[in-house]
C-alpha cells in the first residue's frame, strides 16, 4: 500500500471511530429510508421496450420500506405503460427485492426481486397478465443491470466508497454498508 494511502485510512479510522459490531478495520455506514429515498429522487427515469408489444417507463422515483425482517427492502412504483393502439395506462406495481454490492463492478443491484402485485385501472384488466409479466421483467432486468454506480470522478464520499465499501445489507428501518480497507 502506498504511504499517502496508508496514512488517509489511517487517519479515516482514527476520525471515524471503529464500531464495536464490525471487524478490526471495518466500519459500517448506516443509510435511512430517507436517505435512500432522496438518492432515488435524484435518479433518471428509466424506459423499457420489449419488442414492438410493449413499452414501461419509470419515470418517478419508486417509494422504498424498510420496515421487513428478511433482508429485503419492499418497492412500490407507478409505471407508465403502452401498448399498440392504446393509450398509456398508469399501473401501480408493489413487490421486495434485496441489495448486493458488487466490489468488481462497483455497483448496486438487486437481489431476487419479485413483484407482488400489480394494479391496473379496472377498464384494462385483459392487460393484466402482459402488464404483471412486463413489470416483473422490469424489476429483473437490475439483477443483471445496476440500480447505481459509484463514480470515478464522484464525490469525495462517493470516491472513499468506491474505495473501501465491501458488501450492504438491509435490515429493520434502515441499510447498512461495510466499509473496509481489506
Amino acid at each position: 500500500m502506498q504511504p499517502a494511502r496508508a496514512l488517509f485510512l489511517f487517519a479515516i479510522l482514527l476520525a471515524s471511530g471503529l464500531s464495536l459490531g464490525a471487524g478490526l478495520f471495518e466500519r459500517e455506514v448506516i443509510f435511512s429510508q430517507a436517505d435512500i429515498e432522496a438518492a432515488l429522487a435524484r435518479a433518471k427515469p428509466l424506459q423499457l421496450s420489449y419488442g414492438r408489444l410493449i413499452s414501461v417507463a419509470l419515470n418517478e422515483p419508486p417509494t422504498i420500506r424498510l420496515d421487513g425482517d428478511d433482508g429485503r427492502a419492499g418497492i412500490a412504483s407507478a409505471l407508465d405503460v403502452e401498448m399498440p393502439g392504446g393509450r398509456p395506462l398508469r399501473v401501480d406495481v408493489a413487490g421486495r427485492a434485496g441489495v448486493r454490492y458488487d466490489d468488481q463492478q462497483k455497483a448496486f443491484f438487486l437481489e431476487h426481486p419479485v413483484v407482488d402485485s400489480v394494479t391496473i385501472p379496472a377498464r384494462r384488466k385483459e392487460a393484466n397478465p402482459v402488464v404483471r409479466q412486463a413489470a416483473s421483467q422490469l424489476l429483473s432486468s437490475f439483477r443483471a443491470k445496476p440500480v447505481y454506480v459509484l463514480r470515478e470522478n464522484g464525490s469525495l464520499p462517493e470516491a472513499t466508497a468506491r474505495w473501501l465499501l465491501k458488501s450492504v445489507r438491509i435490515e429493520p428501518g434502515r441499510v447498512v454498508a461495510v466499509l473496509s480497507p481489506f
